[in-house]
């Protein structure tokens, strides 16, 4: 059996991702951080699911079990958690957040020291440590080994400042006009209150969680109503955050979603053009456009792509000396500022590209004109092997020979199919998407 995923650990809340899978998993995670531990404290965060006060304490517990110490921070973007592990000098933080899934999903995420994501073979030995009895029992401790935790309120300063300093100190959002969507999670008390110290006008929607409305309807996958808002309120911008904050998703003051690989364009071209891009180009996913590549093109710049998932992005960074990248979905990262995505530093940097151009969000944040591309995902039964399905390899060879770029994978997250068909001509496009989704639709649920 598998625990992580794409991102952590992640599943329904009380049915997969139990009470107890959660203290055995924090008891392992315990056991692989006290090998080198300097400080025997571990941070703990979440969004605002109600599932997470089920799943915090279990994970309390089992970090408590082995000898940890525990920082509970209560509510704090995913990005906050990967800054203050590293800032606040704990051995590891852990998020608890299914990000922009439905509230009766819910995650664990690890962070190691340095606030940067566990590589695959470090999930790998905790998951090894995890089914291992003998190890979880051999490191349970007792009397005044056991660990304590308590509850601390104000960290959220100490992020808010490190936002701050991600905005150039010489521009003010003074006169800017912003719609913020929190989508009722992780981010709807940093959010605003950022942007307002900064000077702007803030009108927020979405930032009373209750537990249960946490991305519905609203936020980075549900931005109808942030694109009315914007119009309604004659706003220089909307920008909206998924329920953990390290997705944003921008609307210019037309009302317009911005496509998030005009963004990932228009913000790598603005570090470029100012000297603050590091290596020759920047990183996004397979899935993104190959327009973006284009364009990055005629500046001299190389667009290297990775599999999806902001971790996979951050590999190939790292490896290549880079500062930049991101997925077209909203998952950008600036490396100068951020261990792993943040919508708001993500955020603020579009705010000092319009700002610094003097020129309106919808001139300046689409540097280029996007192909024509579809994607379209598609529940399922199984996930069966792509290269088992029988007929799927000839489909492709047809794709291929009418020009057509093709993308095919399942989530890492849920049972859905992902389809992306890209071409220079639309018709092309819609005729292929309605054939491969029929036949694979077919072949998955059957």
């Amino acid at each position: 059996m598998r625990l992580f995923g794409t991102d952590g650990v992640r599943g329904q809340a009380g049915s997969v991702l139990t009470a107890s899978l959660a203290m055995r998993l924090a008891q392992a995670a315990g056991v692989y951080f006290k090998k080198q531990a300097r400080t025997r404290r571990i941070l703990v965060g979440k969004d605002t699911r109600r599932s997470g006060y089920m799943i915090e304490n279990a994970i309390v517990s089992g970090l408590t079990s082995v000898g940890y110490d525990v920082i509970q921070i209560g509510p704090m973007p995913t990005p906050a958690i990967a800054f203050l592990t590293e800032n606040m000098r704990c051995d590891a933080g852990i998020m608890i957040s299914a990000s922009h899934n439905p509230y009766d999903d819910n995650g664990i995420k690890f962070f190691d020291k340095h606030g940067d994501k566990l590589s695959k073979e470090v999930e790998q030995e905790i998951e090894a440590i995890y089914f291992d009895d003998s190890k979880v029992e051999e490191a349970c401790v007792i009397g005044k080994n056991i660990g304590q935790a308590k509850r601390i309120d104000d960290v959220i300063g100490r992020y808010i400042i490190q936002l701050k300093n991600s905005f150039p100190t010489e521009l003010t959002l003074q006169d800017m006009r912003i719609v913020l969507d929190t989508a009722n999670g992780a981010g709807y008390k940093v959010g605003p209150t950022v942007l307002e110290e900064l000077g702007a006008e803030v009108i927020v929607l979405h930032d009373k969680p209750d537990g249960f409305n946490i991305n519905e309807g609203c936020g980075a996958l549900h931005t109808k109503e942030l694109c009315a808002a914007v119009k309604k309120y004659r706003a220089d911008l909307g920008i909206a955050l998924d329920g953990d904050a390290d997705r944003v998703v921008i609307v210019d003051e037309n009302g317009e979603v911005v496509d998030g690989d005009q963004l990932l364009g228009a913000l790598g071209l603005y570090l470029h053009h100012n000297n603050r891009l590091k290596g020759d180009g920047i990183v996004a996913t397979v899935m993104s456009n190959q327009a973006l590549e284009d364009a990055l093109a005629q500046d001299g710049l190389k667009l290297y792509r990775s599999d999806v998932g902001d971790k996979n992005v951050l590999d190939i960074m790292n490896k290549h000396g880079m500062n930049f990248g991101g997925e077209q979905s909203g998952h950008i990262i600036i490396h100068d500022y951020a261990k792993t995505g943040d919508g708001l530093v993500s955020a603020l940097q579009v705010l000092a590209l319009i700002i610094s151009r003097k020129a309106s969000a919808s001139a300046v944040l689409r540097p280029f004109t996007l192909y024509p591309q579809e994607l379209v995902n598609i529940n399922i039964k199984h996930k069966k092997p792509l290269e088992e399905i029988e007929g799927l390899e000839k489909i492709l060879e047809t794709l291929e020979e009418e020009h057509i770029r093709h993308l095919i994978r399942y989530s890492g997250t849920e049972n859905k199919l992902r389809i992306l068909l890209e071409a220079k001509d639309e018709k092309k496009i819609n005729s292929a998407m309605k054939m491969i989704v029929d036949f694979l639709s077919t072949k998955l649920n059957a």
